[in-house]
């Protein structure tokens, strides 16, 4: 572990120095950390790449007693990456691309920002300005930074997608609650324009063996199926995804 802080209530930013993990990922992806004495993983986001400098950069919320653990970690720790996992975002450099994330949903979409720079339109929403994480981690890639909160109390008074539907854009990538995601799925919609949605579930083998991180989709057909979002995703083409 290279560095360890706390950037808000319950959140952490972790960066793990993993170079062939770094060499080989993409946005999107994440990885699964093992904890001493835990059977199960820890699923994680990857939330930055720095590829030439060898390092994974992960930003997560305390949601239970494993990540509670995670969290008391420090720089200079060593913890067992299995990583990169799953597909990442289909990455168009030139395509002016709207990220959209809520809440803890937000830190995957760093790394789609770092590719695409100033064609990136980064559309945050937040439960209160306290909450409020990464600005200005996307205002340094270049990207069109804009924020929500819910209360009011920072940036846009309402929800992420009323903001983002003041943008223009040719393709969107979006992270976030489920109710958060079919906003967003049908702006897209409205738009004519490509979406891919990153899931999150629960998981316990990170590499689809063990069918428990099951998700409902719709084929070419129209007929449901269930993909795994640690091997088919997390990225997901929008209108394949069933949100219930």
């Amino acid at each position: 572990m290279k560095k360890t802080e706390k950037i808000a209530s319950g959140i952490f930013d972790f960066l793990f120095e993993a170079p062939d993990f770094a060499r080989q990922a993409q946005p999107g992806q994440f990885a699964n950390i093992r904890l001493p004495g835990r059977t199960l993983r820890r699923p994680i986001s990857i939330c930055g790449i720095d590829r030439e400098g060898g390092t994974l950069r992960f930003v997560f919320q305390i949601r239970g007693e494993g990540t509670a653990e995670l969290a008391e970690y420090k720089a200079g720790d060593c913890l067992e990456l299995l990583a990169p996992l799953g597909k990442g975002f289909p990455m168009e450099q030139n395509r002016k691309t709207l990220l959209i994330g809520g809440g803890i949903g937000v830190p995957p979409l760093l790394g789609a920002a770092a590719e695409l720079g100033t064609a990136a339109v980064a559309v945050l929403g937040f439960r209160n300005r306290e909450a409020v994480i990464l600005e200005e981690d996307f205002k340094k890639l270049g990207a069109k930074t804009l924020v929500a909160t819910d209360d009011g109390s920072y940036g846009f008074h309402g929800l992420v997608t009323e903001l983002a539907a003041k943008e223009e854009f040719e393709a969107v990538f979006a992270c976030g609650p489920a109710p958060m995601l079919k906003a967003v799925r049908a702006l897209a919609e409205e738009r004519h324009v490509p979406c891919f949605l990153s899931l999150e579930e629960r998981m316990a083998c990170g590499i689809g063996a063990c069918l428990g991180c099951a998700t409902p989709l719709l084929d070419e057909e129209g007929n449901r199926y269930y993909g795994h979002v640690c091997k088919d995703g997390p990225v997901f083409d929008a209108y394949r995804v069933i949100l219930e």
